[in-house]
């Protein structure tokens, strides 16, 4: 049985403005607090409700609490040549690591066309998209990919060994968004399954596999048996290989090398967060990212047509028996921002008790909320 619980809108400027607070209430500099409520609403805004205020306490301010993620980031570039560029975040803030590295390799494009920076020992991003459009916002190629705890079972496999791992791309266009495919390698995400939890929906058979080789569903026991070890996720195109899972498998075994080879950084097993005497500690992920500047081509305008044409092209084609529309990647985001940049973000039950205690817990006491 699926448990509906209510939703609340609260408008964009206090939902920023609280987060931000409460980010720099557990010691995130203002100017790194106001990066990473960019980025976590980011997802809100696109309704992706995985990666937004859903996530905010769990992911991001427990884990500074206890102590394995730091609220003042050290982003060391350890190695760099004109196009490319080597960083250690030091376990500080996955979206001010992410932010400042694609900011550095757009830099690095304009120059030279092209730029590539690897990072090692950050933490979780956030959304991979808004990284990717940073880049189209210049007229650039965004590309982007990071490693995480392991999930995924490898094609005729049980065991989790590879993250959810999005191999995400941003392209810039002649429309008022760009076309954004932000998307795990894995059928479906851990974040997923947590939102799942939180609206007491069951998991799809399919998307997890058991040590038995079968389908689970119970999605509260999947959350638990994916730290134990008990399931994992399937890759792309589901158990085994009839629906190409070895697909979504090699796509996830890319961005592992890349979160992790050319940085030196940790990879598989080592970003389980657990240590010894089942210790939680930092998760030392990985992220690249690519920018590639379209005026070093054939020029912007001209690709953002041509991009543009394609799109327009595939959502006039012909539609299957009883759907109005197709879409293009980035589309439906776009929609979803339309529908709510005029009133806020929706947010349930659950994530309203947590916001209330971390404001409790900060002493923010100038917030009050509209479900109080």
């Amino acid at each position: 049985m699926v448990i509906i619980m209510p939703k609340v809108v609260v408008d964009w400027k206090t939902i920023s403005e609280f987060v931000t607070d409460a980010f720099v209430g557990v010691g995130v500099p203002r100017e790194d607090a106001l990066i990473c409520t960019d980025v976590l609403l980011e997802s809100d805004r696109r309704g992706i409700e995985s990666h937004g205020v859903n996530r905010f306490k769990p992911i991001y301010i427990d884990r500074i609490n206890i102590g394995i993620q730091k609220p003042v980031t050290e982003f060391e570039i350890i190695r760099e040549t004109p196009t490319t560029a080597v960083v250690d975040g030091h376990d500080g803030m996955g979206q001010v690591i992410g932010y400042k590295s694609m900011q550095m390799a757009i830099e690095k494009a304009k120059k030279y066309g092209m730029g590539m920076v690897a990072v090692r020992n950050s933490c979780h991003y956030g959304i991979a998209g808004y990284y990717a459009t940073m880049a189209t916002k210049e007229n650039m190629i965004g590309i982007t990919g990071t490693n995480a705890r392991p999930s995924i079972a490898p094609t005729f496999g049980v065991e989790n060994m590879l993250g959810t791992n999005p191999l995400t791309v941003g392209l810039p266009t002649d429309e008022d968004f760009p076309f954004v495919l932000d998307c795990a390698t894995s059928i479906t995400q851990r974040g997923k399954l947590e939102y799942y939890s939180r609206i007491g929906k069951e998991t799809p058979a399919g998307m997890v596999i058991g040590r038995d080789g079968k389908a689970k569903t119970d999605t509260d026991a999947i959350l638990n048996e994916l730290n134990t070890g008990e399931a994992a996720l399937a890759p792309l195109g589901g158990i085994g290989e009839d629906l190409a899972g070895y697909k979504g498998y090699g796509y996830a075994t890319i961005v592992e090398i890349l979160s992790a080879a050319l940085q030196q950084g940790n990879y598989l097993k080592m970003l389980t967060g657990i240590g010894e005497g089942g210790k939680k500690v930092p998760y030392h992920l990985g992220h690249f990212f690519i920018a590639i500047d379209t005026n070093a081509f054939m020029g912007a305008d001209e690709f953002k047509k041509t991009c543009g044409d394609i799109l327009r092209e595939l959502r006039n084609s012909t539609k299957a028996p009883g759907q109005d529309r197709i879409f293009t990647a980035g589309e439906k985001e776009w929609d979803i921002w339309c529908e709510r940049k005029d009133s806020g973000v929706p947010i349930n039950e659950a994530v309203q008790a947590e916001i209330t205690k971390v404001r409790d817990d900060l002493g923010l006491t100038k917030y009050v909320f509209p479900w109080e």
